[in-house]
């Protein structure tokens, strides 16, 4: 292709992706909601699945380092109709493991989660910012910091108050895609005993469709730096990955 087929190409993008662009977003409140009952949903459904857990351990090292640990694979298998799970690590630093014993977990009931999509919600101010492109599909992206006067009643909500971002939605499957946050205050644990996070931390989390119409997280990413035991730096470098979805007949 030629130089000025080139330019002619890029301008013509231009074009038509500003044209794209200037369609008017959505009405907020219905798309909030539907987006809304699709996390719910996803709730309610990831009980079902088994799946594969990849993560990196947070221990901290005499460096002040926290997630170069050793990386697990945990095999997860819900029973009880969705009650519980059992989690057997089958991979060690990429090395099978056979004799673990499996572990036991009860899992948060249906009403549980949904109080806590109900106050991640009420909790942040979130608003329409713009269209973008992401894999490949028509996304809106939203905008996200704490309401003022947000009283959150669980720890989700209590943990999304220190974080402001964005968060980018499917615009046809009206469900989250991607989520890019970071905290606008310092986050501490066990009452600053324990540890604190600095502001400036981020959290990533990734979704997919995994079935049918139905998107679960594969997903999330933290990093930050802090101090450990009020005293001793600490860099946080945490990955978590799910994968191998297969939904289960109880």
């Amino acid at each position: 292709m030629s130089a000025a087929a080139r330019l002619f190409a890029a301008v013509l993008l231009l074009q038509t992706t500003g044209a794209r662009d200037s369609r008017p977003l959505p009405d907020p409140q219905p798309f909030f909601e539907a987006v809304r009952a699709n996390l719910a949903r996803s709730q309610d459904e990831q009980n079902r699945f088994a799946y594969k857990e990849r993560r990196t351990d947070l221990n901290l090292n005499p460096f002040g380092r926290m997630g170069t640990g050793e990386t697990r694979v945990i095999a997860v298998m819900p029973v009880e109709g969705g009650k519980a799970v059992v989690r057997r690590l089958i991979e060690r630093d990429g090395q099978p493991v056979t004799d673990a014993p499996p572990l036991r977990r009860e899992l948060r009931m249906t009403e549980r989660g949904r109080s806590i999509v109900d106050d991640v919600v009420a909790t942040l101010d979130v608003k329409i910012d713009h269209r973008d492109v992401l894999n490949g599909r028509d996304a809106i992206v939203l905008t996200f910091k704490a309401k003022r006067d947000a009283q959150p009643r669980t720890r989700e909500g209590r943990l999304v108050r220190g974080f402001a971002g964005e968060i980018w939605i499917d615009e046809l499957a009206k469900e989250v895609m991607r989520v890019d946050a970071k905290a606008i205050d310092d986050l501490t644990f066990g009452f600053g005993m324990l540890g604190r996070l600095n502001e400036g931390a981020t959290v990533s989390v990734r979704r997919q469709r995994i079935d049918g119409d139905l998107w679960l997280p594969v997903s999330i990413r933290f990093d930050g730096e802090g101090r450990a035991l009020l005293f001793r730096k600490l860099t946080v470098n945490f990955a978590l990955d799910w994968f191998d979805y297969q939904r289960t007949s109880f």
